[in-house]
């Protein structure tokens, strides 16, 4: 493995002083060290991140840094060809892409279409690449060869980082916990105040996770419950489409603060539509949790007012069990669109598993519940 401290600093000699990306399980101790030694923005989404870093090296003439999971590598195909590219504006900057799903190593379902096409999808957009070696000297070497193509084309680059690539590197800059409520615990309360007929959409990562474990230990069914394993940040439209074509269900949006913010124009839509039956719940821990717990925006937004901006009836938030319990009637009872935040800190357990169900079965069992 990488002497995570090593790779950056031989990176920085290059020139580079700006990084900016959305963090990645496999890159979570190289993300770690960047935001603790850095100038580094956690943007919203993948890209964003080329945007922002197209726009540091205008303002700068430098080549930026930019990192990702490959599950939102199709985020960034409409700045990477319309805005980097050397037929358009032809702006370098050296991309990190963690490499989820790669053929022959074993991964979570929402992982091995994107793992298969991964290289092909990279060849299609004409960007030179490389898969980022585990040995130092070689890995300086590869990272020369990126820099006289990227200082020589004016173009992209790409690092593809297999598993393990890293030495292990804890964050340091990570701010204290101030709420008392875990965020199982609060999918634990708020479970118990829906109905066996509202359906629920939870969002990707550990919440999903806990949604499922939370109906096991309590030996109930999952055909109520529509499990996103994948598609991070768009939570809210699936629950729109599905409170739009059963507006005789009442649909609990379960999302996190790094999904809304993800695509947070999605929120102007549901208000827009203003589905009646559609109740959105954000918990928010302020951090990517399921990547390496690097901070989100999410406790310097003020979620409610957007929502209230995008003409949501009613918004209420809770920051305590007690508070959660009491607020959950009147807004089940609201009419919707309507928002609750939850503030919850930060962790899980470590022995939290994974739904045992297949997609495709959720799936099934989802629409069956639905009248399909």
């Amino acid at each position: 493995m990488l002497n995570t401290a090593e790779f950056f600093d031989f990176i920085t000699s290059k020139g580079v002083d700006f990084s900016t990306g959305v963090p990645d399980s496999l890159l979570k101790d190289f993300c770690a060290y960047v935001a603790d030694n850095s100038n580094d923005i956690i943007a919203a989404n993948e890209g964003a991140c080329i945007g922002i870093a197209a726009g540091y090296h205008l303002a700068t003439g430098k080549i930026p840094l930019v990192y990702m999971q490959n599950s939102g590598f199709g985020n960034t195909i409409n700045p990477l060809t319309s805005l980097t590219d050397p037929d358009v504006y032809s702006i370098p900057m050296l991309l990190m892409v963690g490499w989820r799903g790669r053929p022959g190593v074993k991964d979570e379902p929402q992982h091995v279409k994107m793992g298969r096409i991964n290289e092909a999808m990279i060849q299609s957009l004409e960007i030179p690449y490389c898969i980022l070696s585990k040995d130092m000297a070689e890995a300086q070497k590869q990272i020369n060869t990126a820099f006289e193509f990227m200082q020589k084309e004016k173009a992209p680059y790409i690092l593809l980082i297999e598993k393990e690539t890293f030495e292990p590197y804890k964050l340091q800059s990570a701010k204290p916990d101030t709420f008392p409520m875990s965020r199982e615990r609060a999918i634990e309360v708020l479970l118990e105040e829906l109905n066996d007929d509202d359906v629920m959409v939870s969002t990707t990562g550990k919440t999903s996770r806990e949604v499922f474990e939370v109906r096991e230990a309590r030996n109930e069914p999952h055909f109520r419950d529509f499990l996103c394993v994948g598609n991070m940040g768009h939570t809210s439209q699936i629950a729109l489409g599905i409170a739009l074509g059963k507006p005789d269900r009442r649909v609990v949006c379960l999302d996190g603060d790094g999904s809304f913010l993800m695509h947070m124009g999605s929120t102007a839509i549901v208000g827009d539509q203003a589905p009646d039956n559609l109740k959105y719940i954000l918990v928010n821990n302020g951090a990517h949790e399921s990547v390496g717990g690097q901070p989100t925006v999410g406790f310097t937004t003020d979620f409610k007012k957007i929502a209230e901006a995008c003409n949501y009836k009613s918004t209420f938030t809770a920051s305590s069990e007690d508070e959660l319990k009491e607020i959950m009637p009147n807004f089940l009872a609201s009419a919707g669109p309507s928002m609750l935040e939850i503030n919850v800190k930060k962790g899980s357990r470590k022995d939290l598993g994974r739904p045992t169900i297949k997609p495709a079965d959720n799936k099934i069992d989802f629409m069956k519940n639905l009248g399909n």
